[in-house]
């Protein structure tokens, strides 16, 4: 019996695959659907059974499509930043599993799924796949640990131009810039990070999980995953982000400087 809403599970050869199962909404990343990832993150690793994860989307077209923008309306800075704490918390704890974690990304990584695409070990991308941090389009910035991780994989520069123009990169692009480790047909995708699993499990767990531990080590004093939770609720005191989320409902482009610009 699936114990969860929003995922499918299933275990094949010590590979946990983790499934977000809400195609009709592009397996956009509600509250609920992130605590149940966090939650099937820590089933996972404390079944002796499993000894790799993956997390990929149900369906041919997206991996994860963003948050659930309706989640986002008349939320206070307080409110915004426990969102965000909530998002950060889950994703860390995939970042930190001892066990190697890949998405699978079959399509659309957008907003909160491109950074749950990140905050796992590495990324396997079909030849569909198109991420995007588009949050300023809202009015918002990541809030999910994606200012500080696309800045690891792609430099400072070009993470600064990914987010502030909200460029969606093709599987290509991505793989260049070094945000993927492989882009494949997506019928292969699977069955690569597989192999790649595969590869690993021949090496000493305990030596992998030291190598887990002492990559995260390299960012561990930063102060960024704070700086970002504090941005990110400060969004919330603005108007502009009323305009960036009324403008996404009703399926038109955001105007943020002729009524609507606030500094806070």
């Amino acid at each position: 019996m699936n114990p969860y809403q929003n995922l499918k599970t299933s275990i094949e050869n010590g590979i946990c695959t983790v499934t977000i199962n809400r195609p009709d909404k592009m397996n956009a990343l509600n509250r609920a659907t992130v605590q149940e990832i966090g939650e099937a993150i820590k089933e996972a690793n404390a079944n002796k059974e499993v000894f790799s994860i993956i997390i990929t989307g149900e369906g041919l077209k997206a991996f994860a499509a963003g948050a659930d923008i309706k989640e986002f309306l008349g939320l206070s800075n307080e409110q915004g930043m426990a969102m965000a704490k909530a998002g950060q918390d889950v994703f860390q704890s995939i970042e930190n599993s001892p066990k190697p974690v890949i998405a699978a990304v079959n399509g659309f990584a957008l907003g909160g799924g491109c950074e749950l695409a990140m905050a796992c070990h590495l990324r396997v991308a079909s030849e569909n796949a198109k991420f995007g941090q588009p949050e300023v389009n809202l009015g918002l910035i990541p809030g999910y640990g994606g200012t500080q991780r696309l800045i690891r994989y792609i430099g400072r520069g070009k993470a600064l131009e990914f987010m502030m123009t909200a460029e969606m990169l093709n599987a290509h692009k991505a793989l260049e810039l070094g945000l993927v480790n492989y882009v494949v047909p997506l019928e292969a995708l699977h069955s690569k990070c597989v192999e790649i699993l595969n590869e690993i499990k021949t090496k000493s767990p305990f030596a992998i999980g030291a190598v887990i531990r002492a990559a995260n080590a390299y960012d561990e004093t930063s102060k960024g995953f704070e700086a970002e939770l504090t941005e990110f609720g400060k969004c919330f005191a603005s108007e502009e982000i009323k305009e960036g989320i009324n403008a996404f409902l009703e399926k038109r482009k955001p105007d943020f400087h002729t009524k609507h610009t606030q500094t806070v």
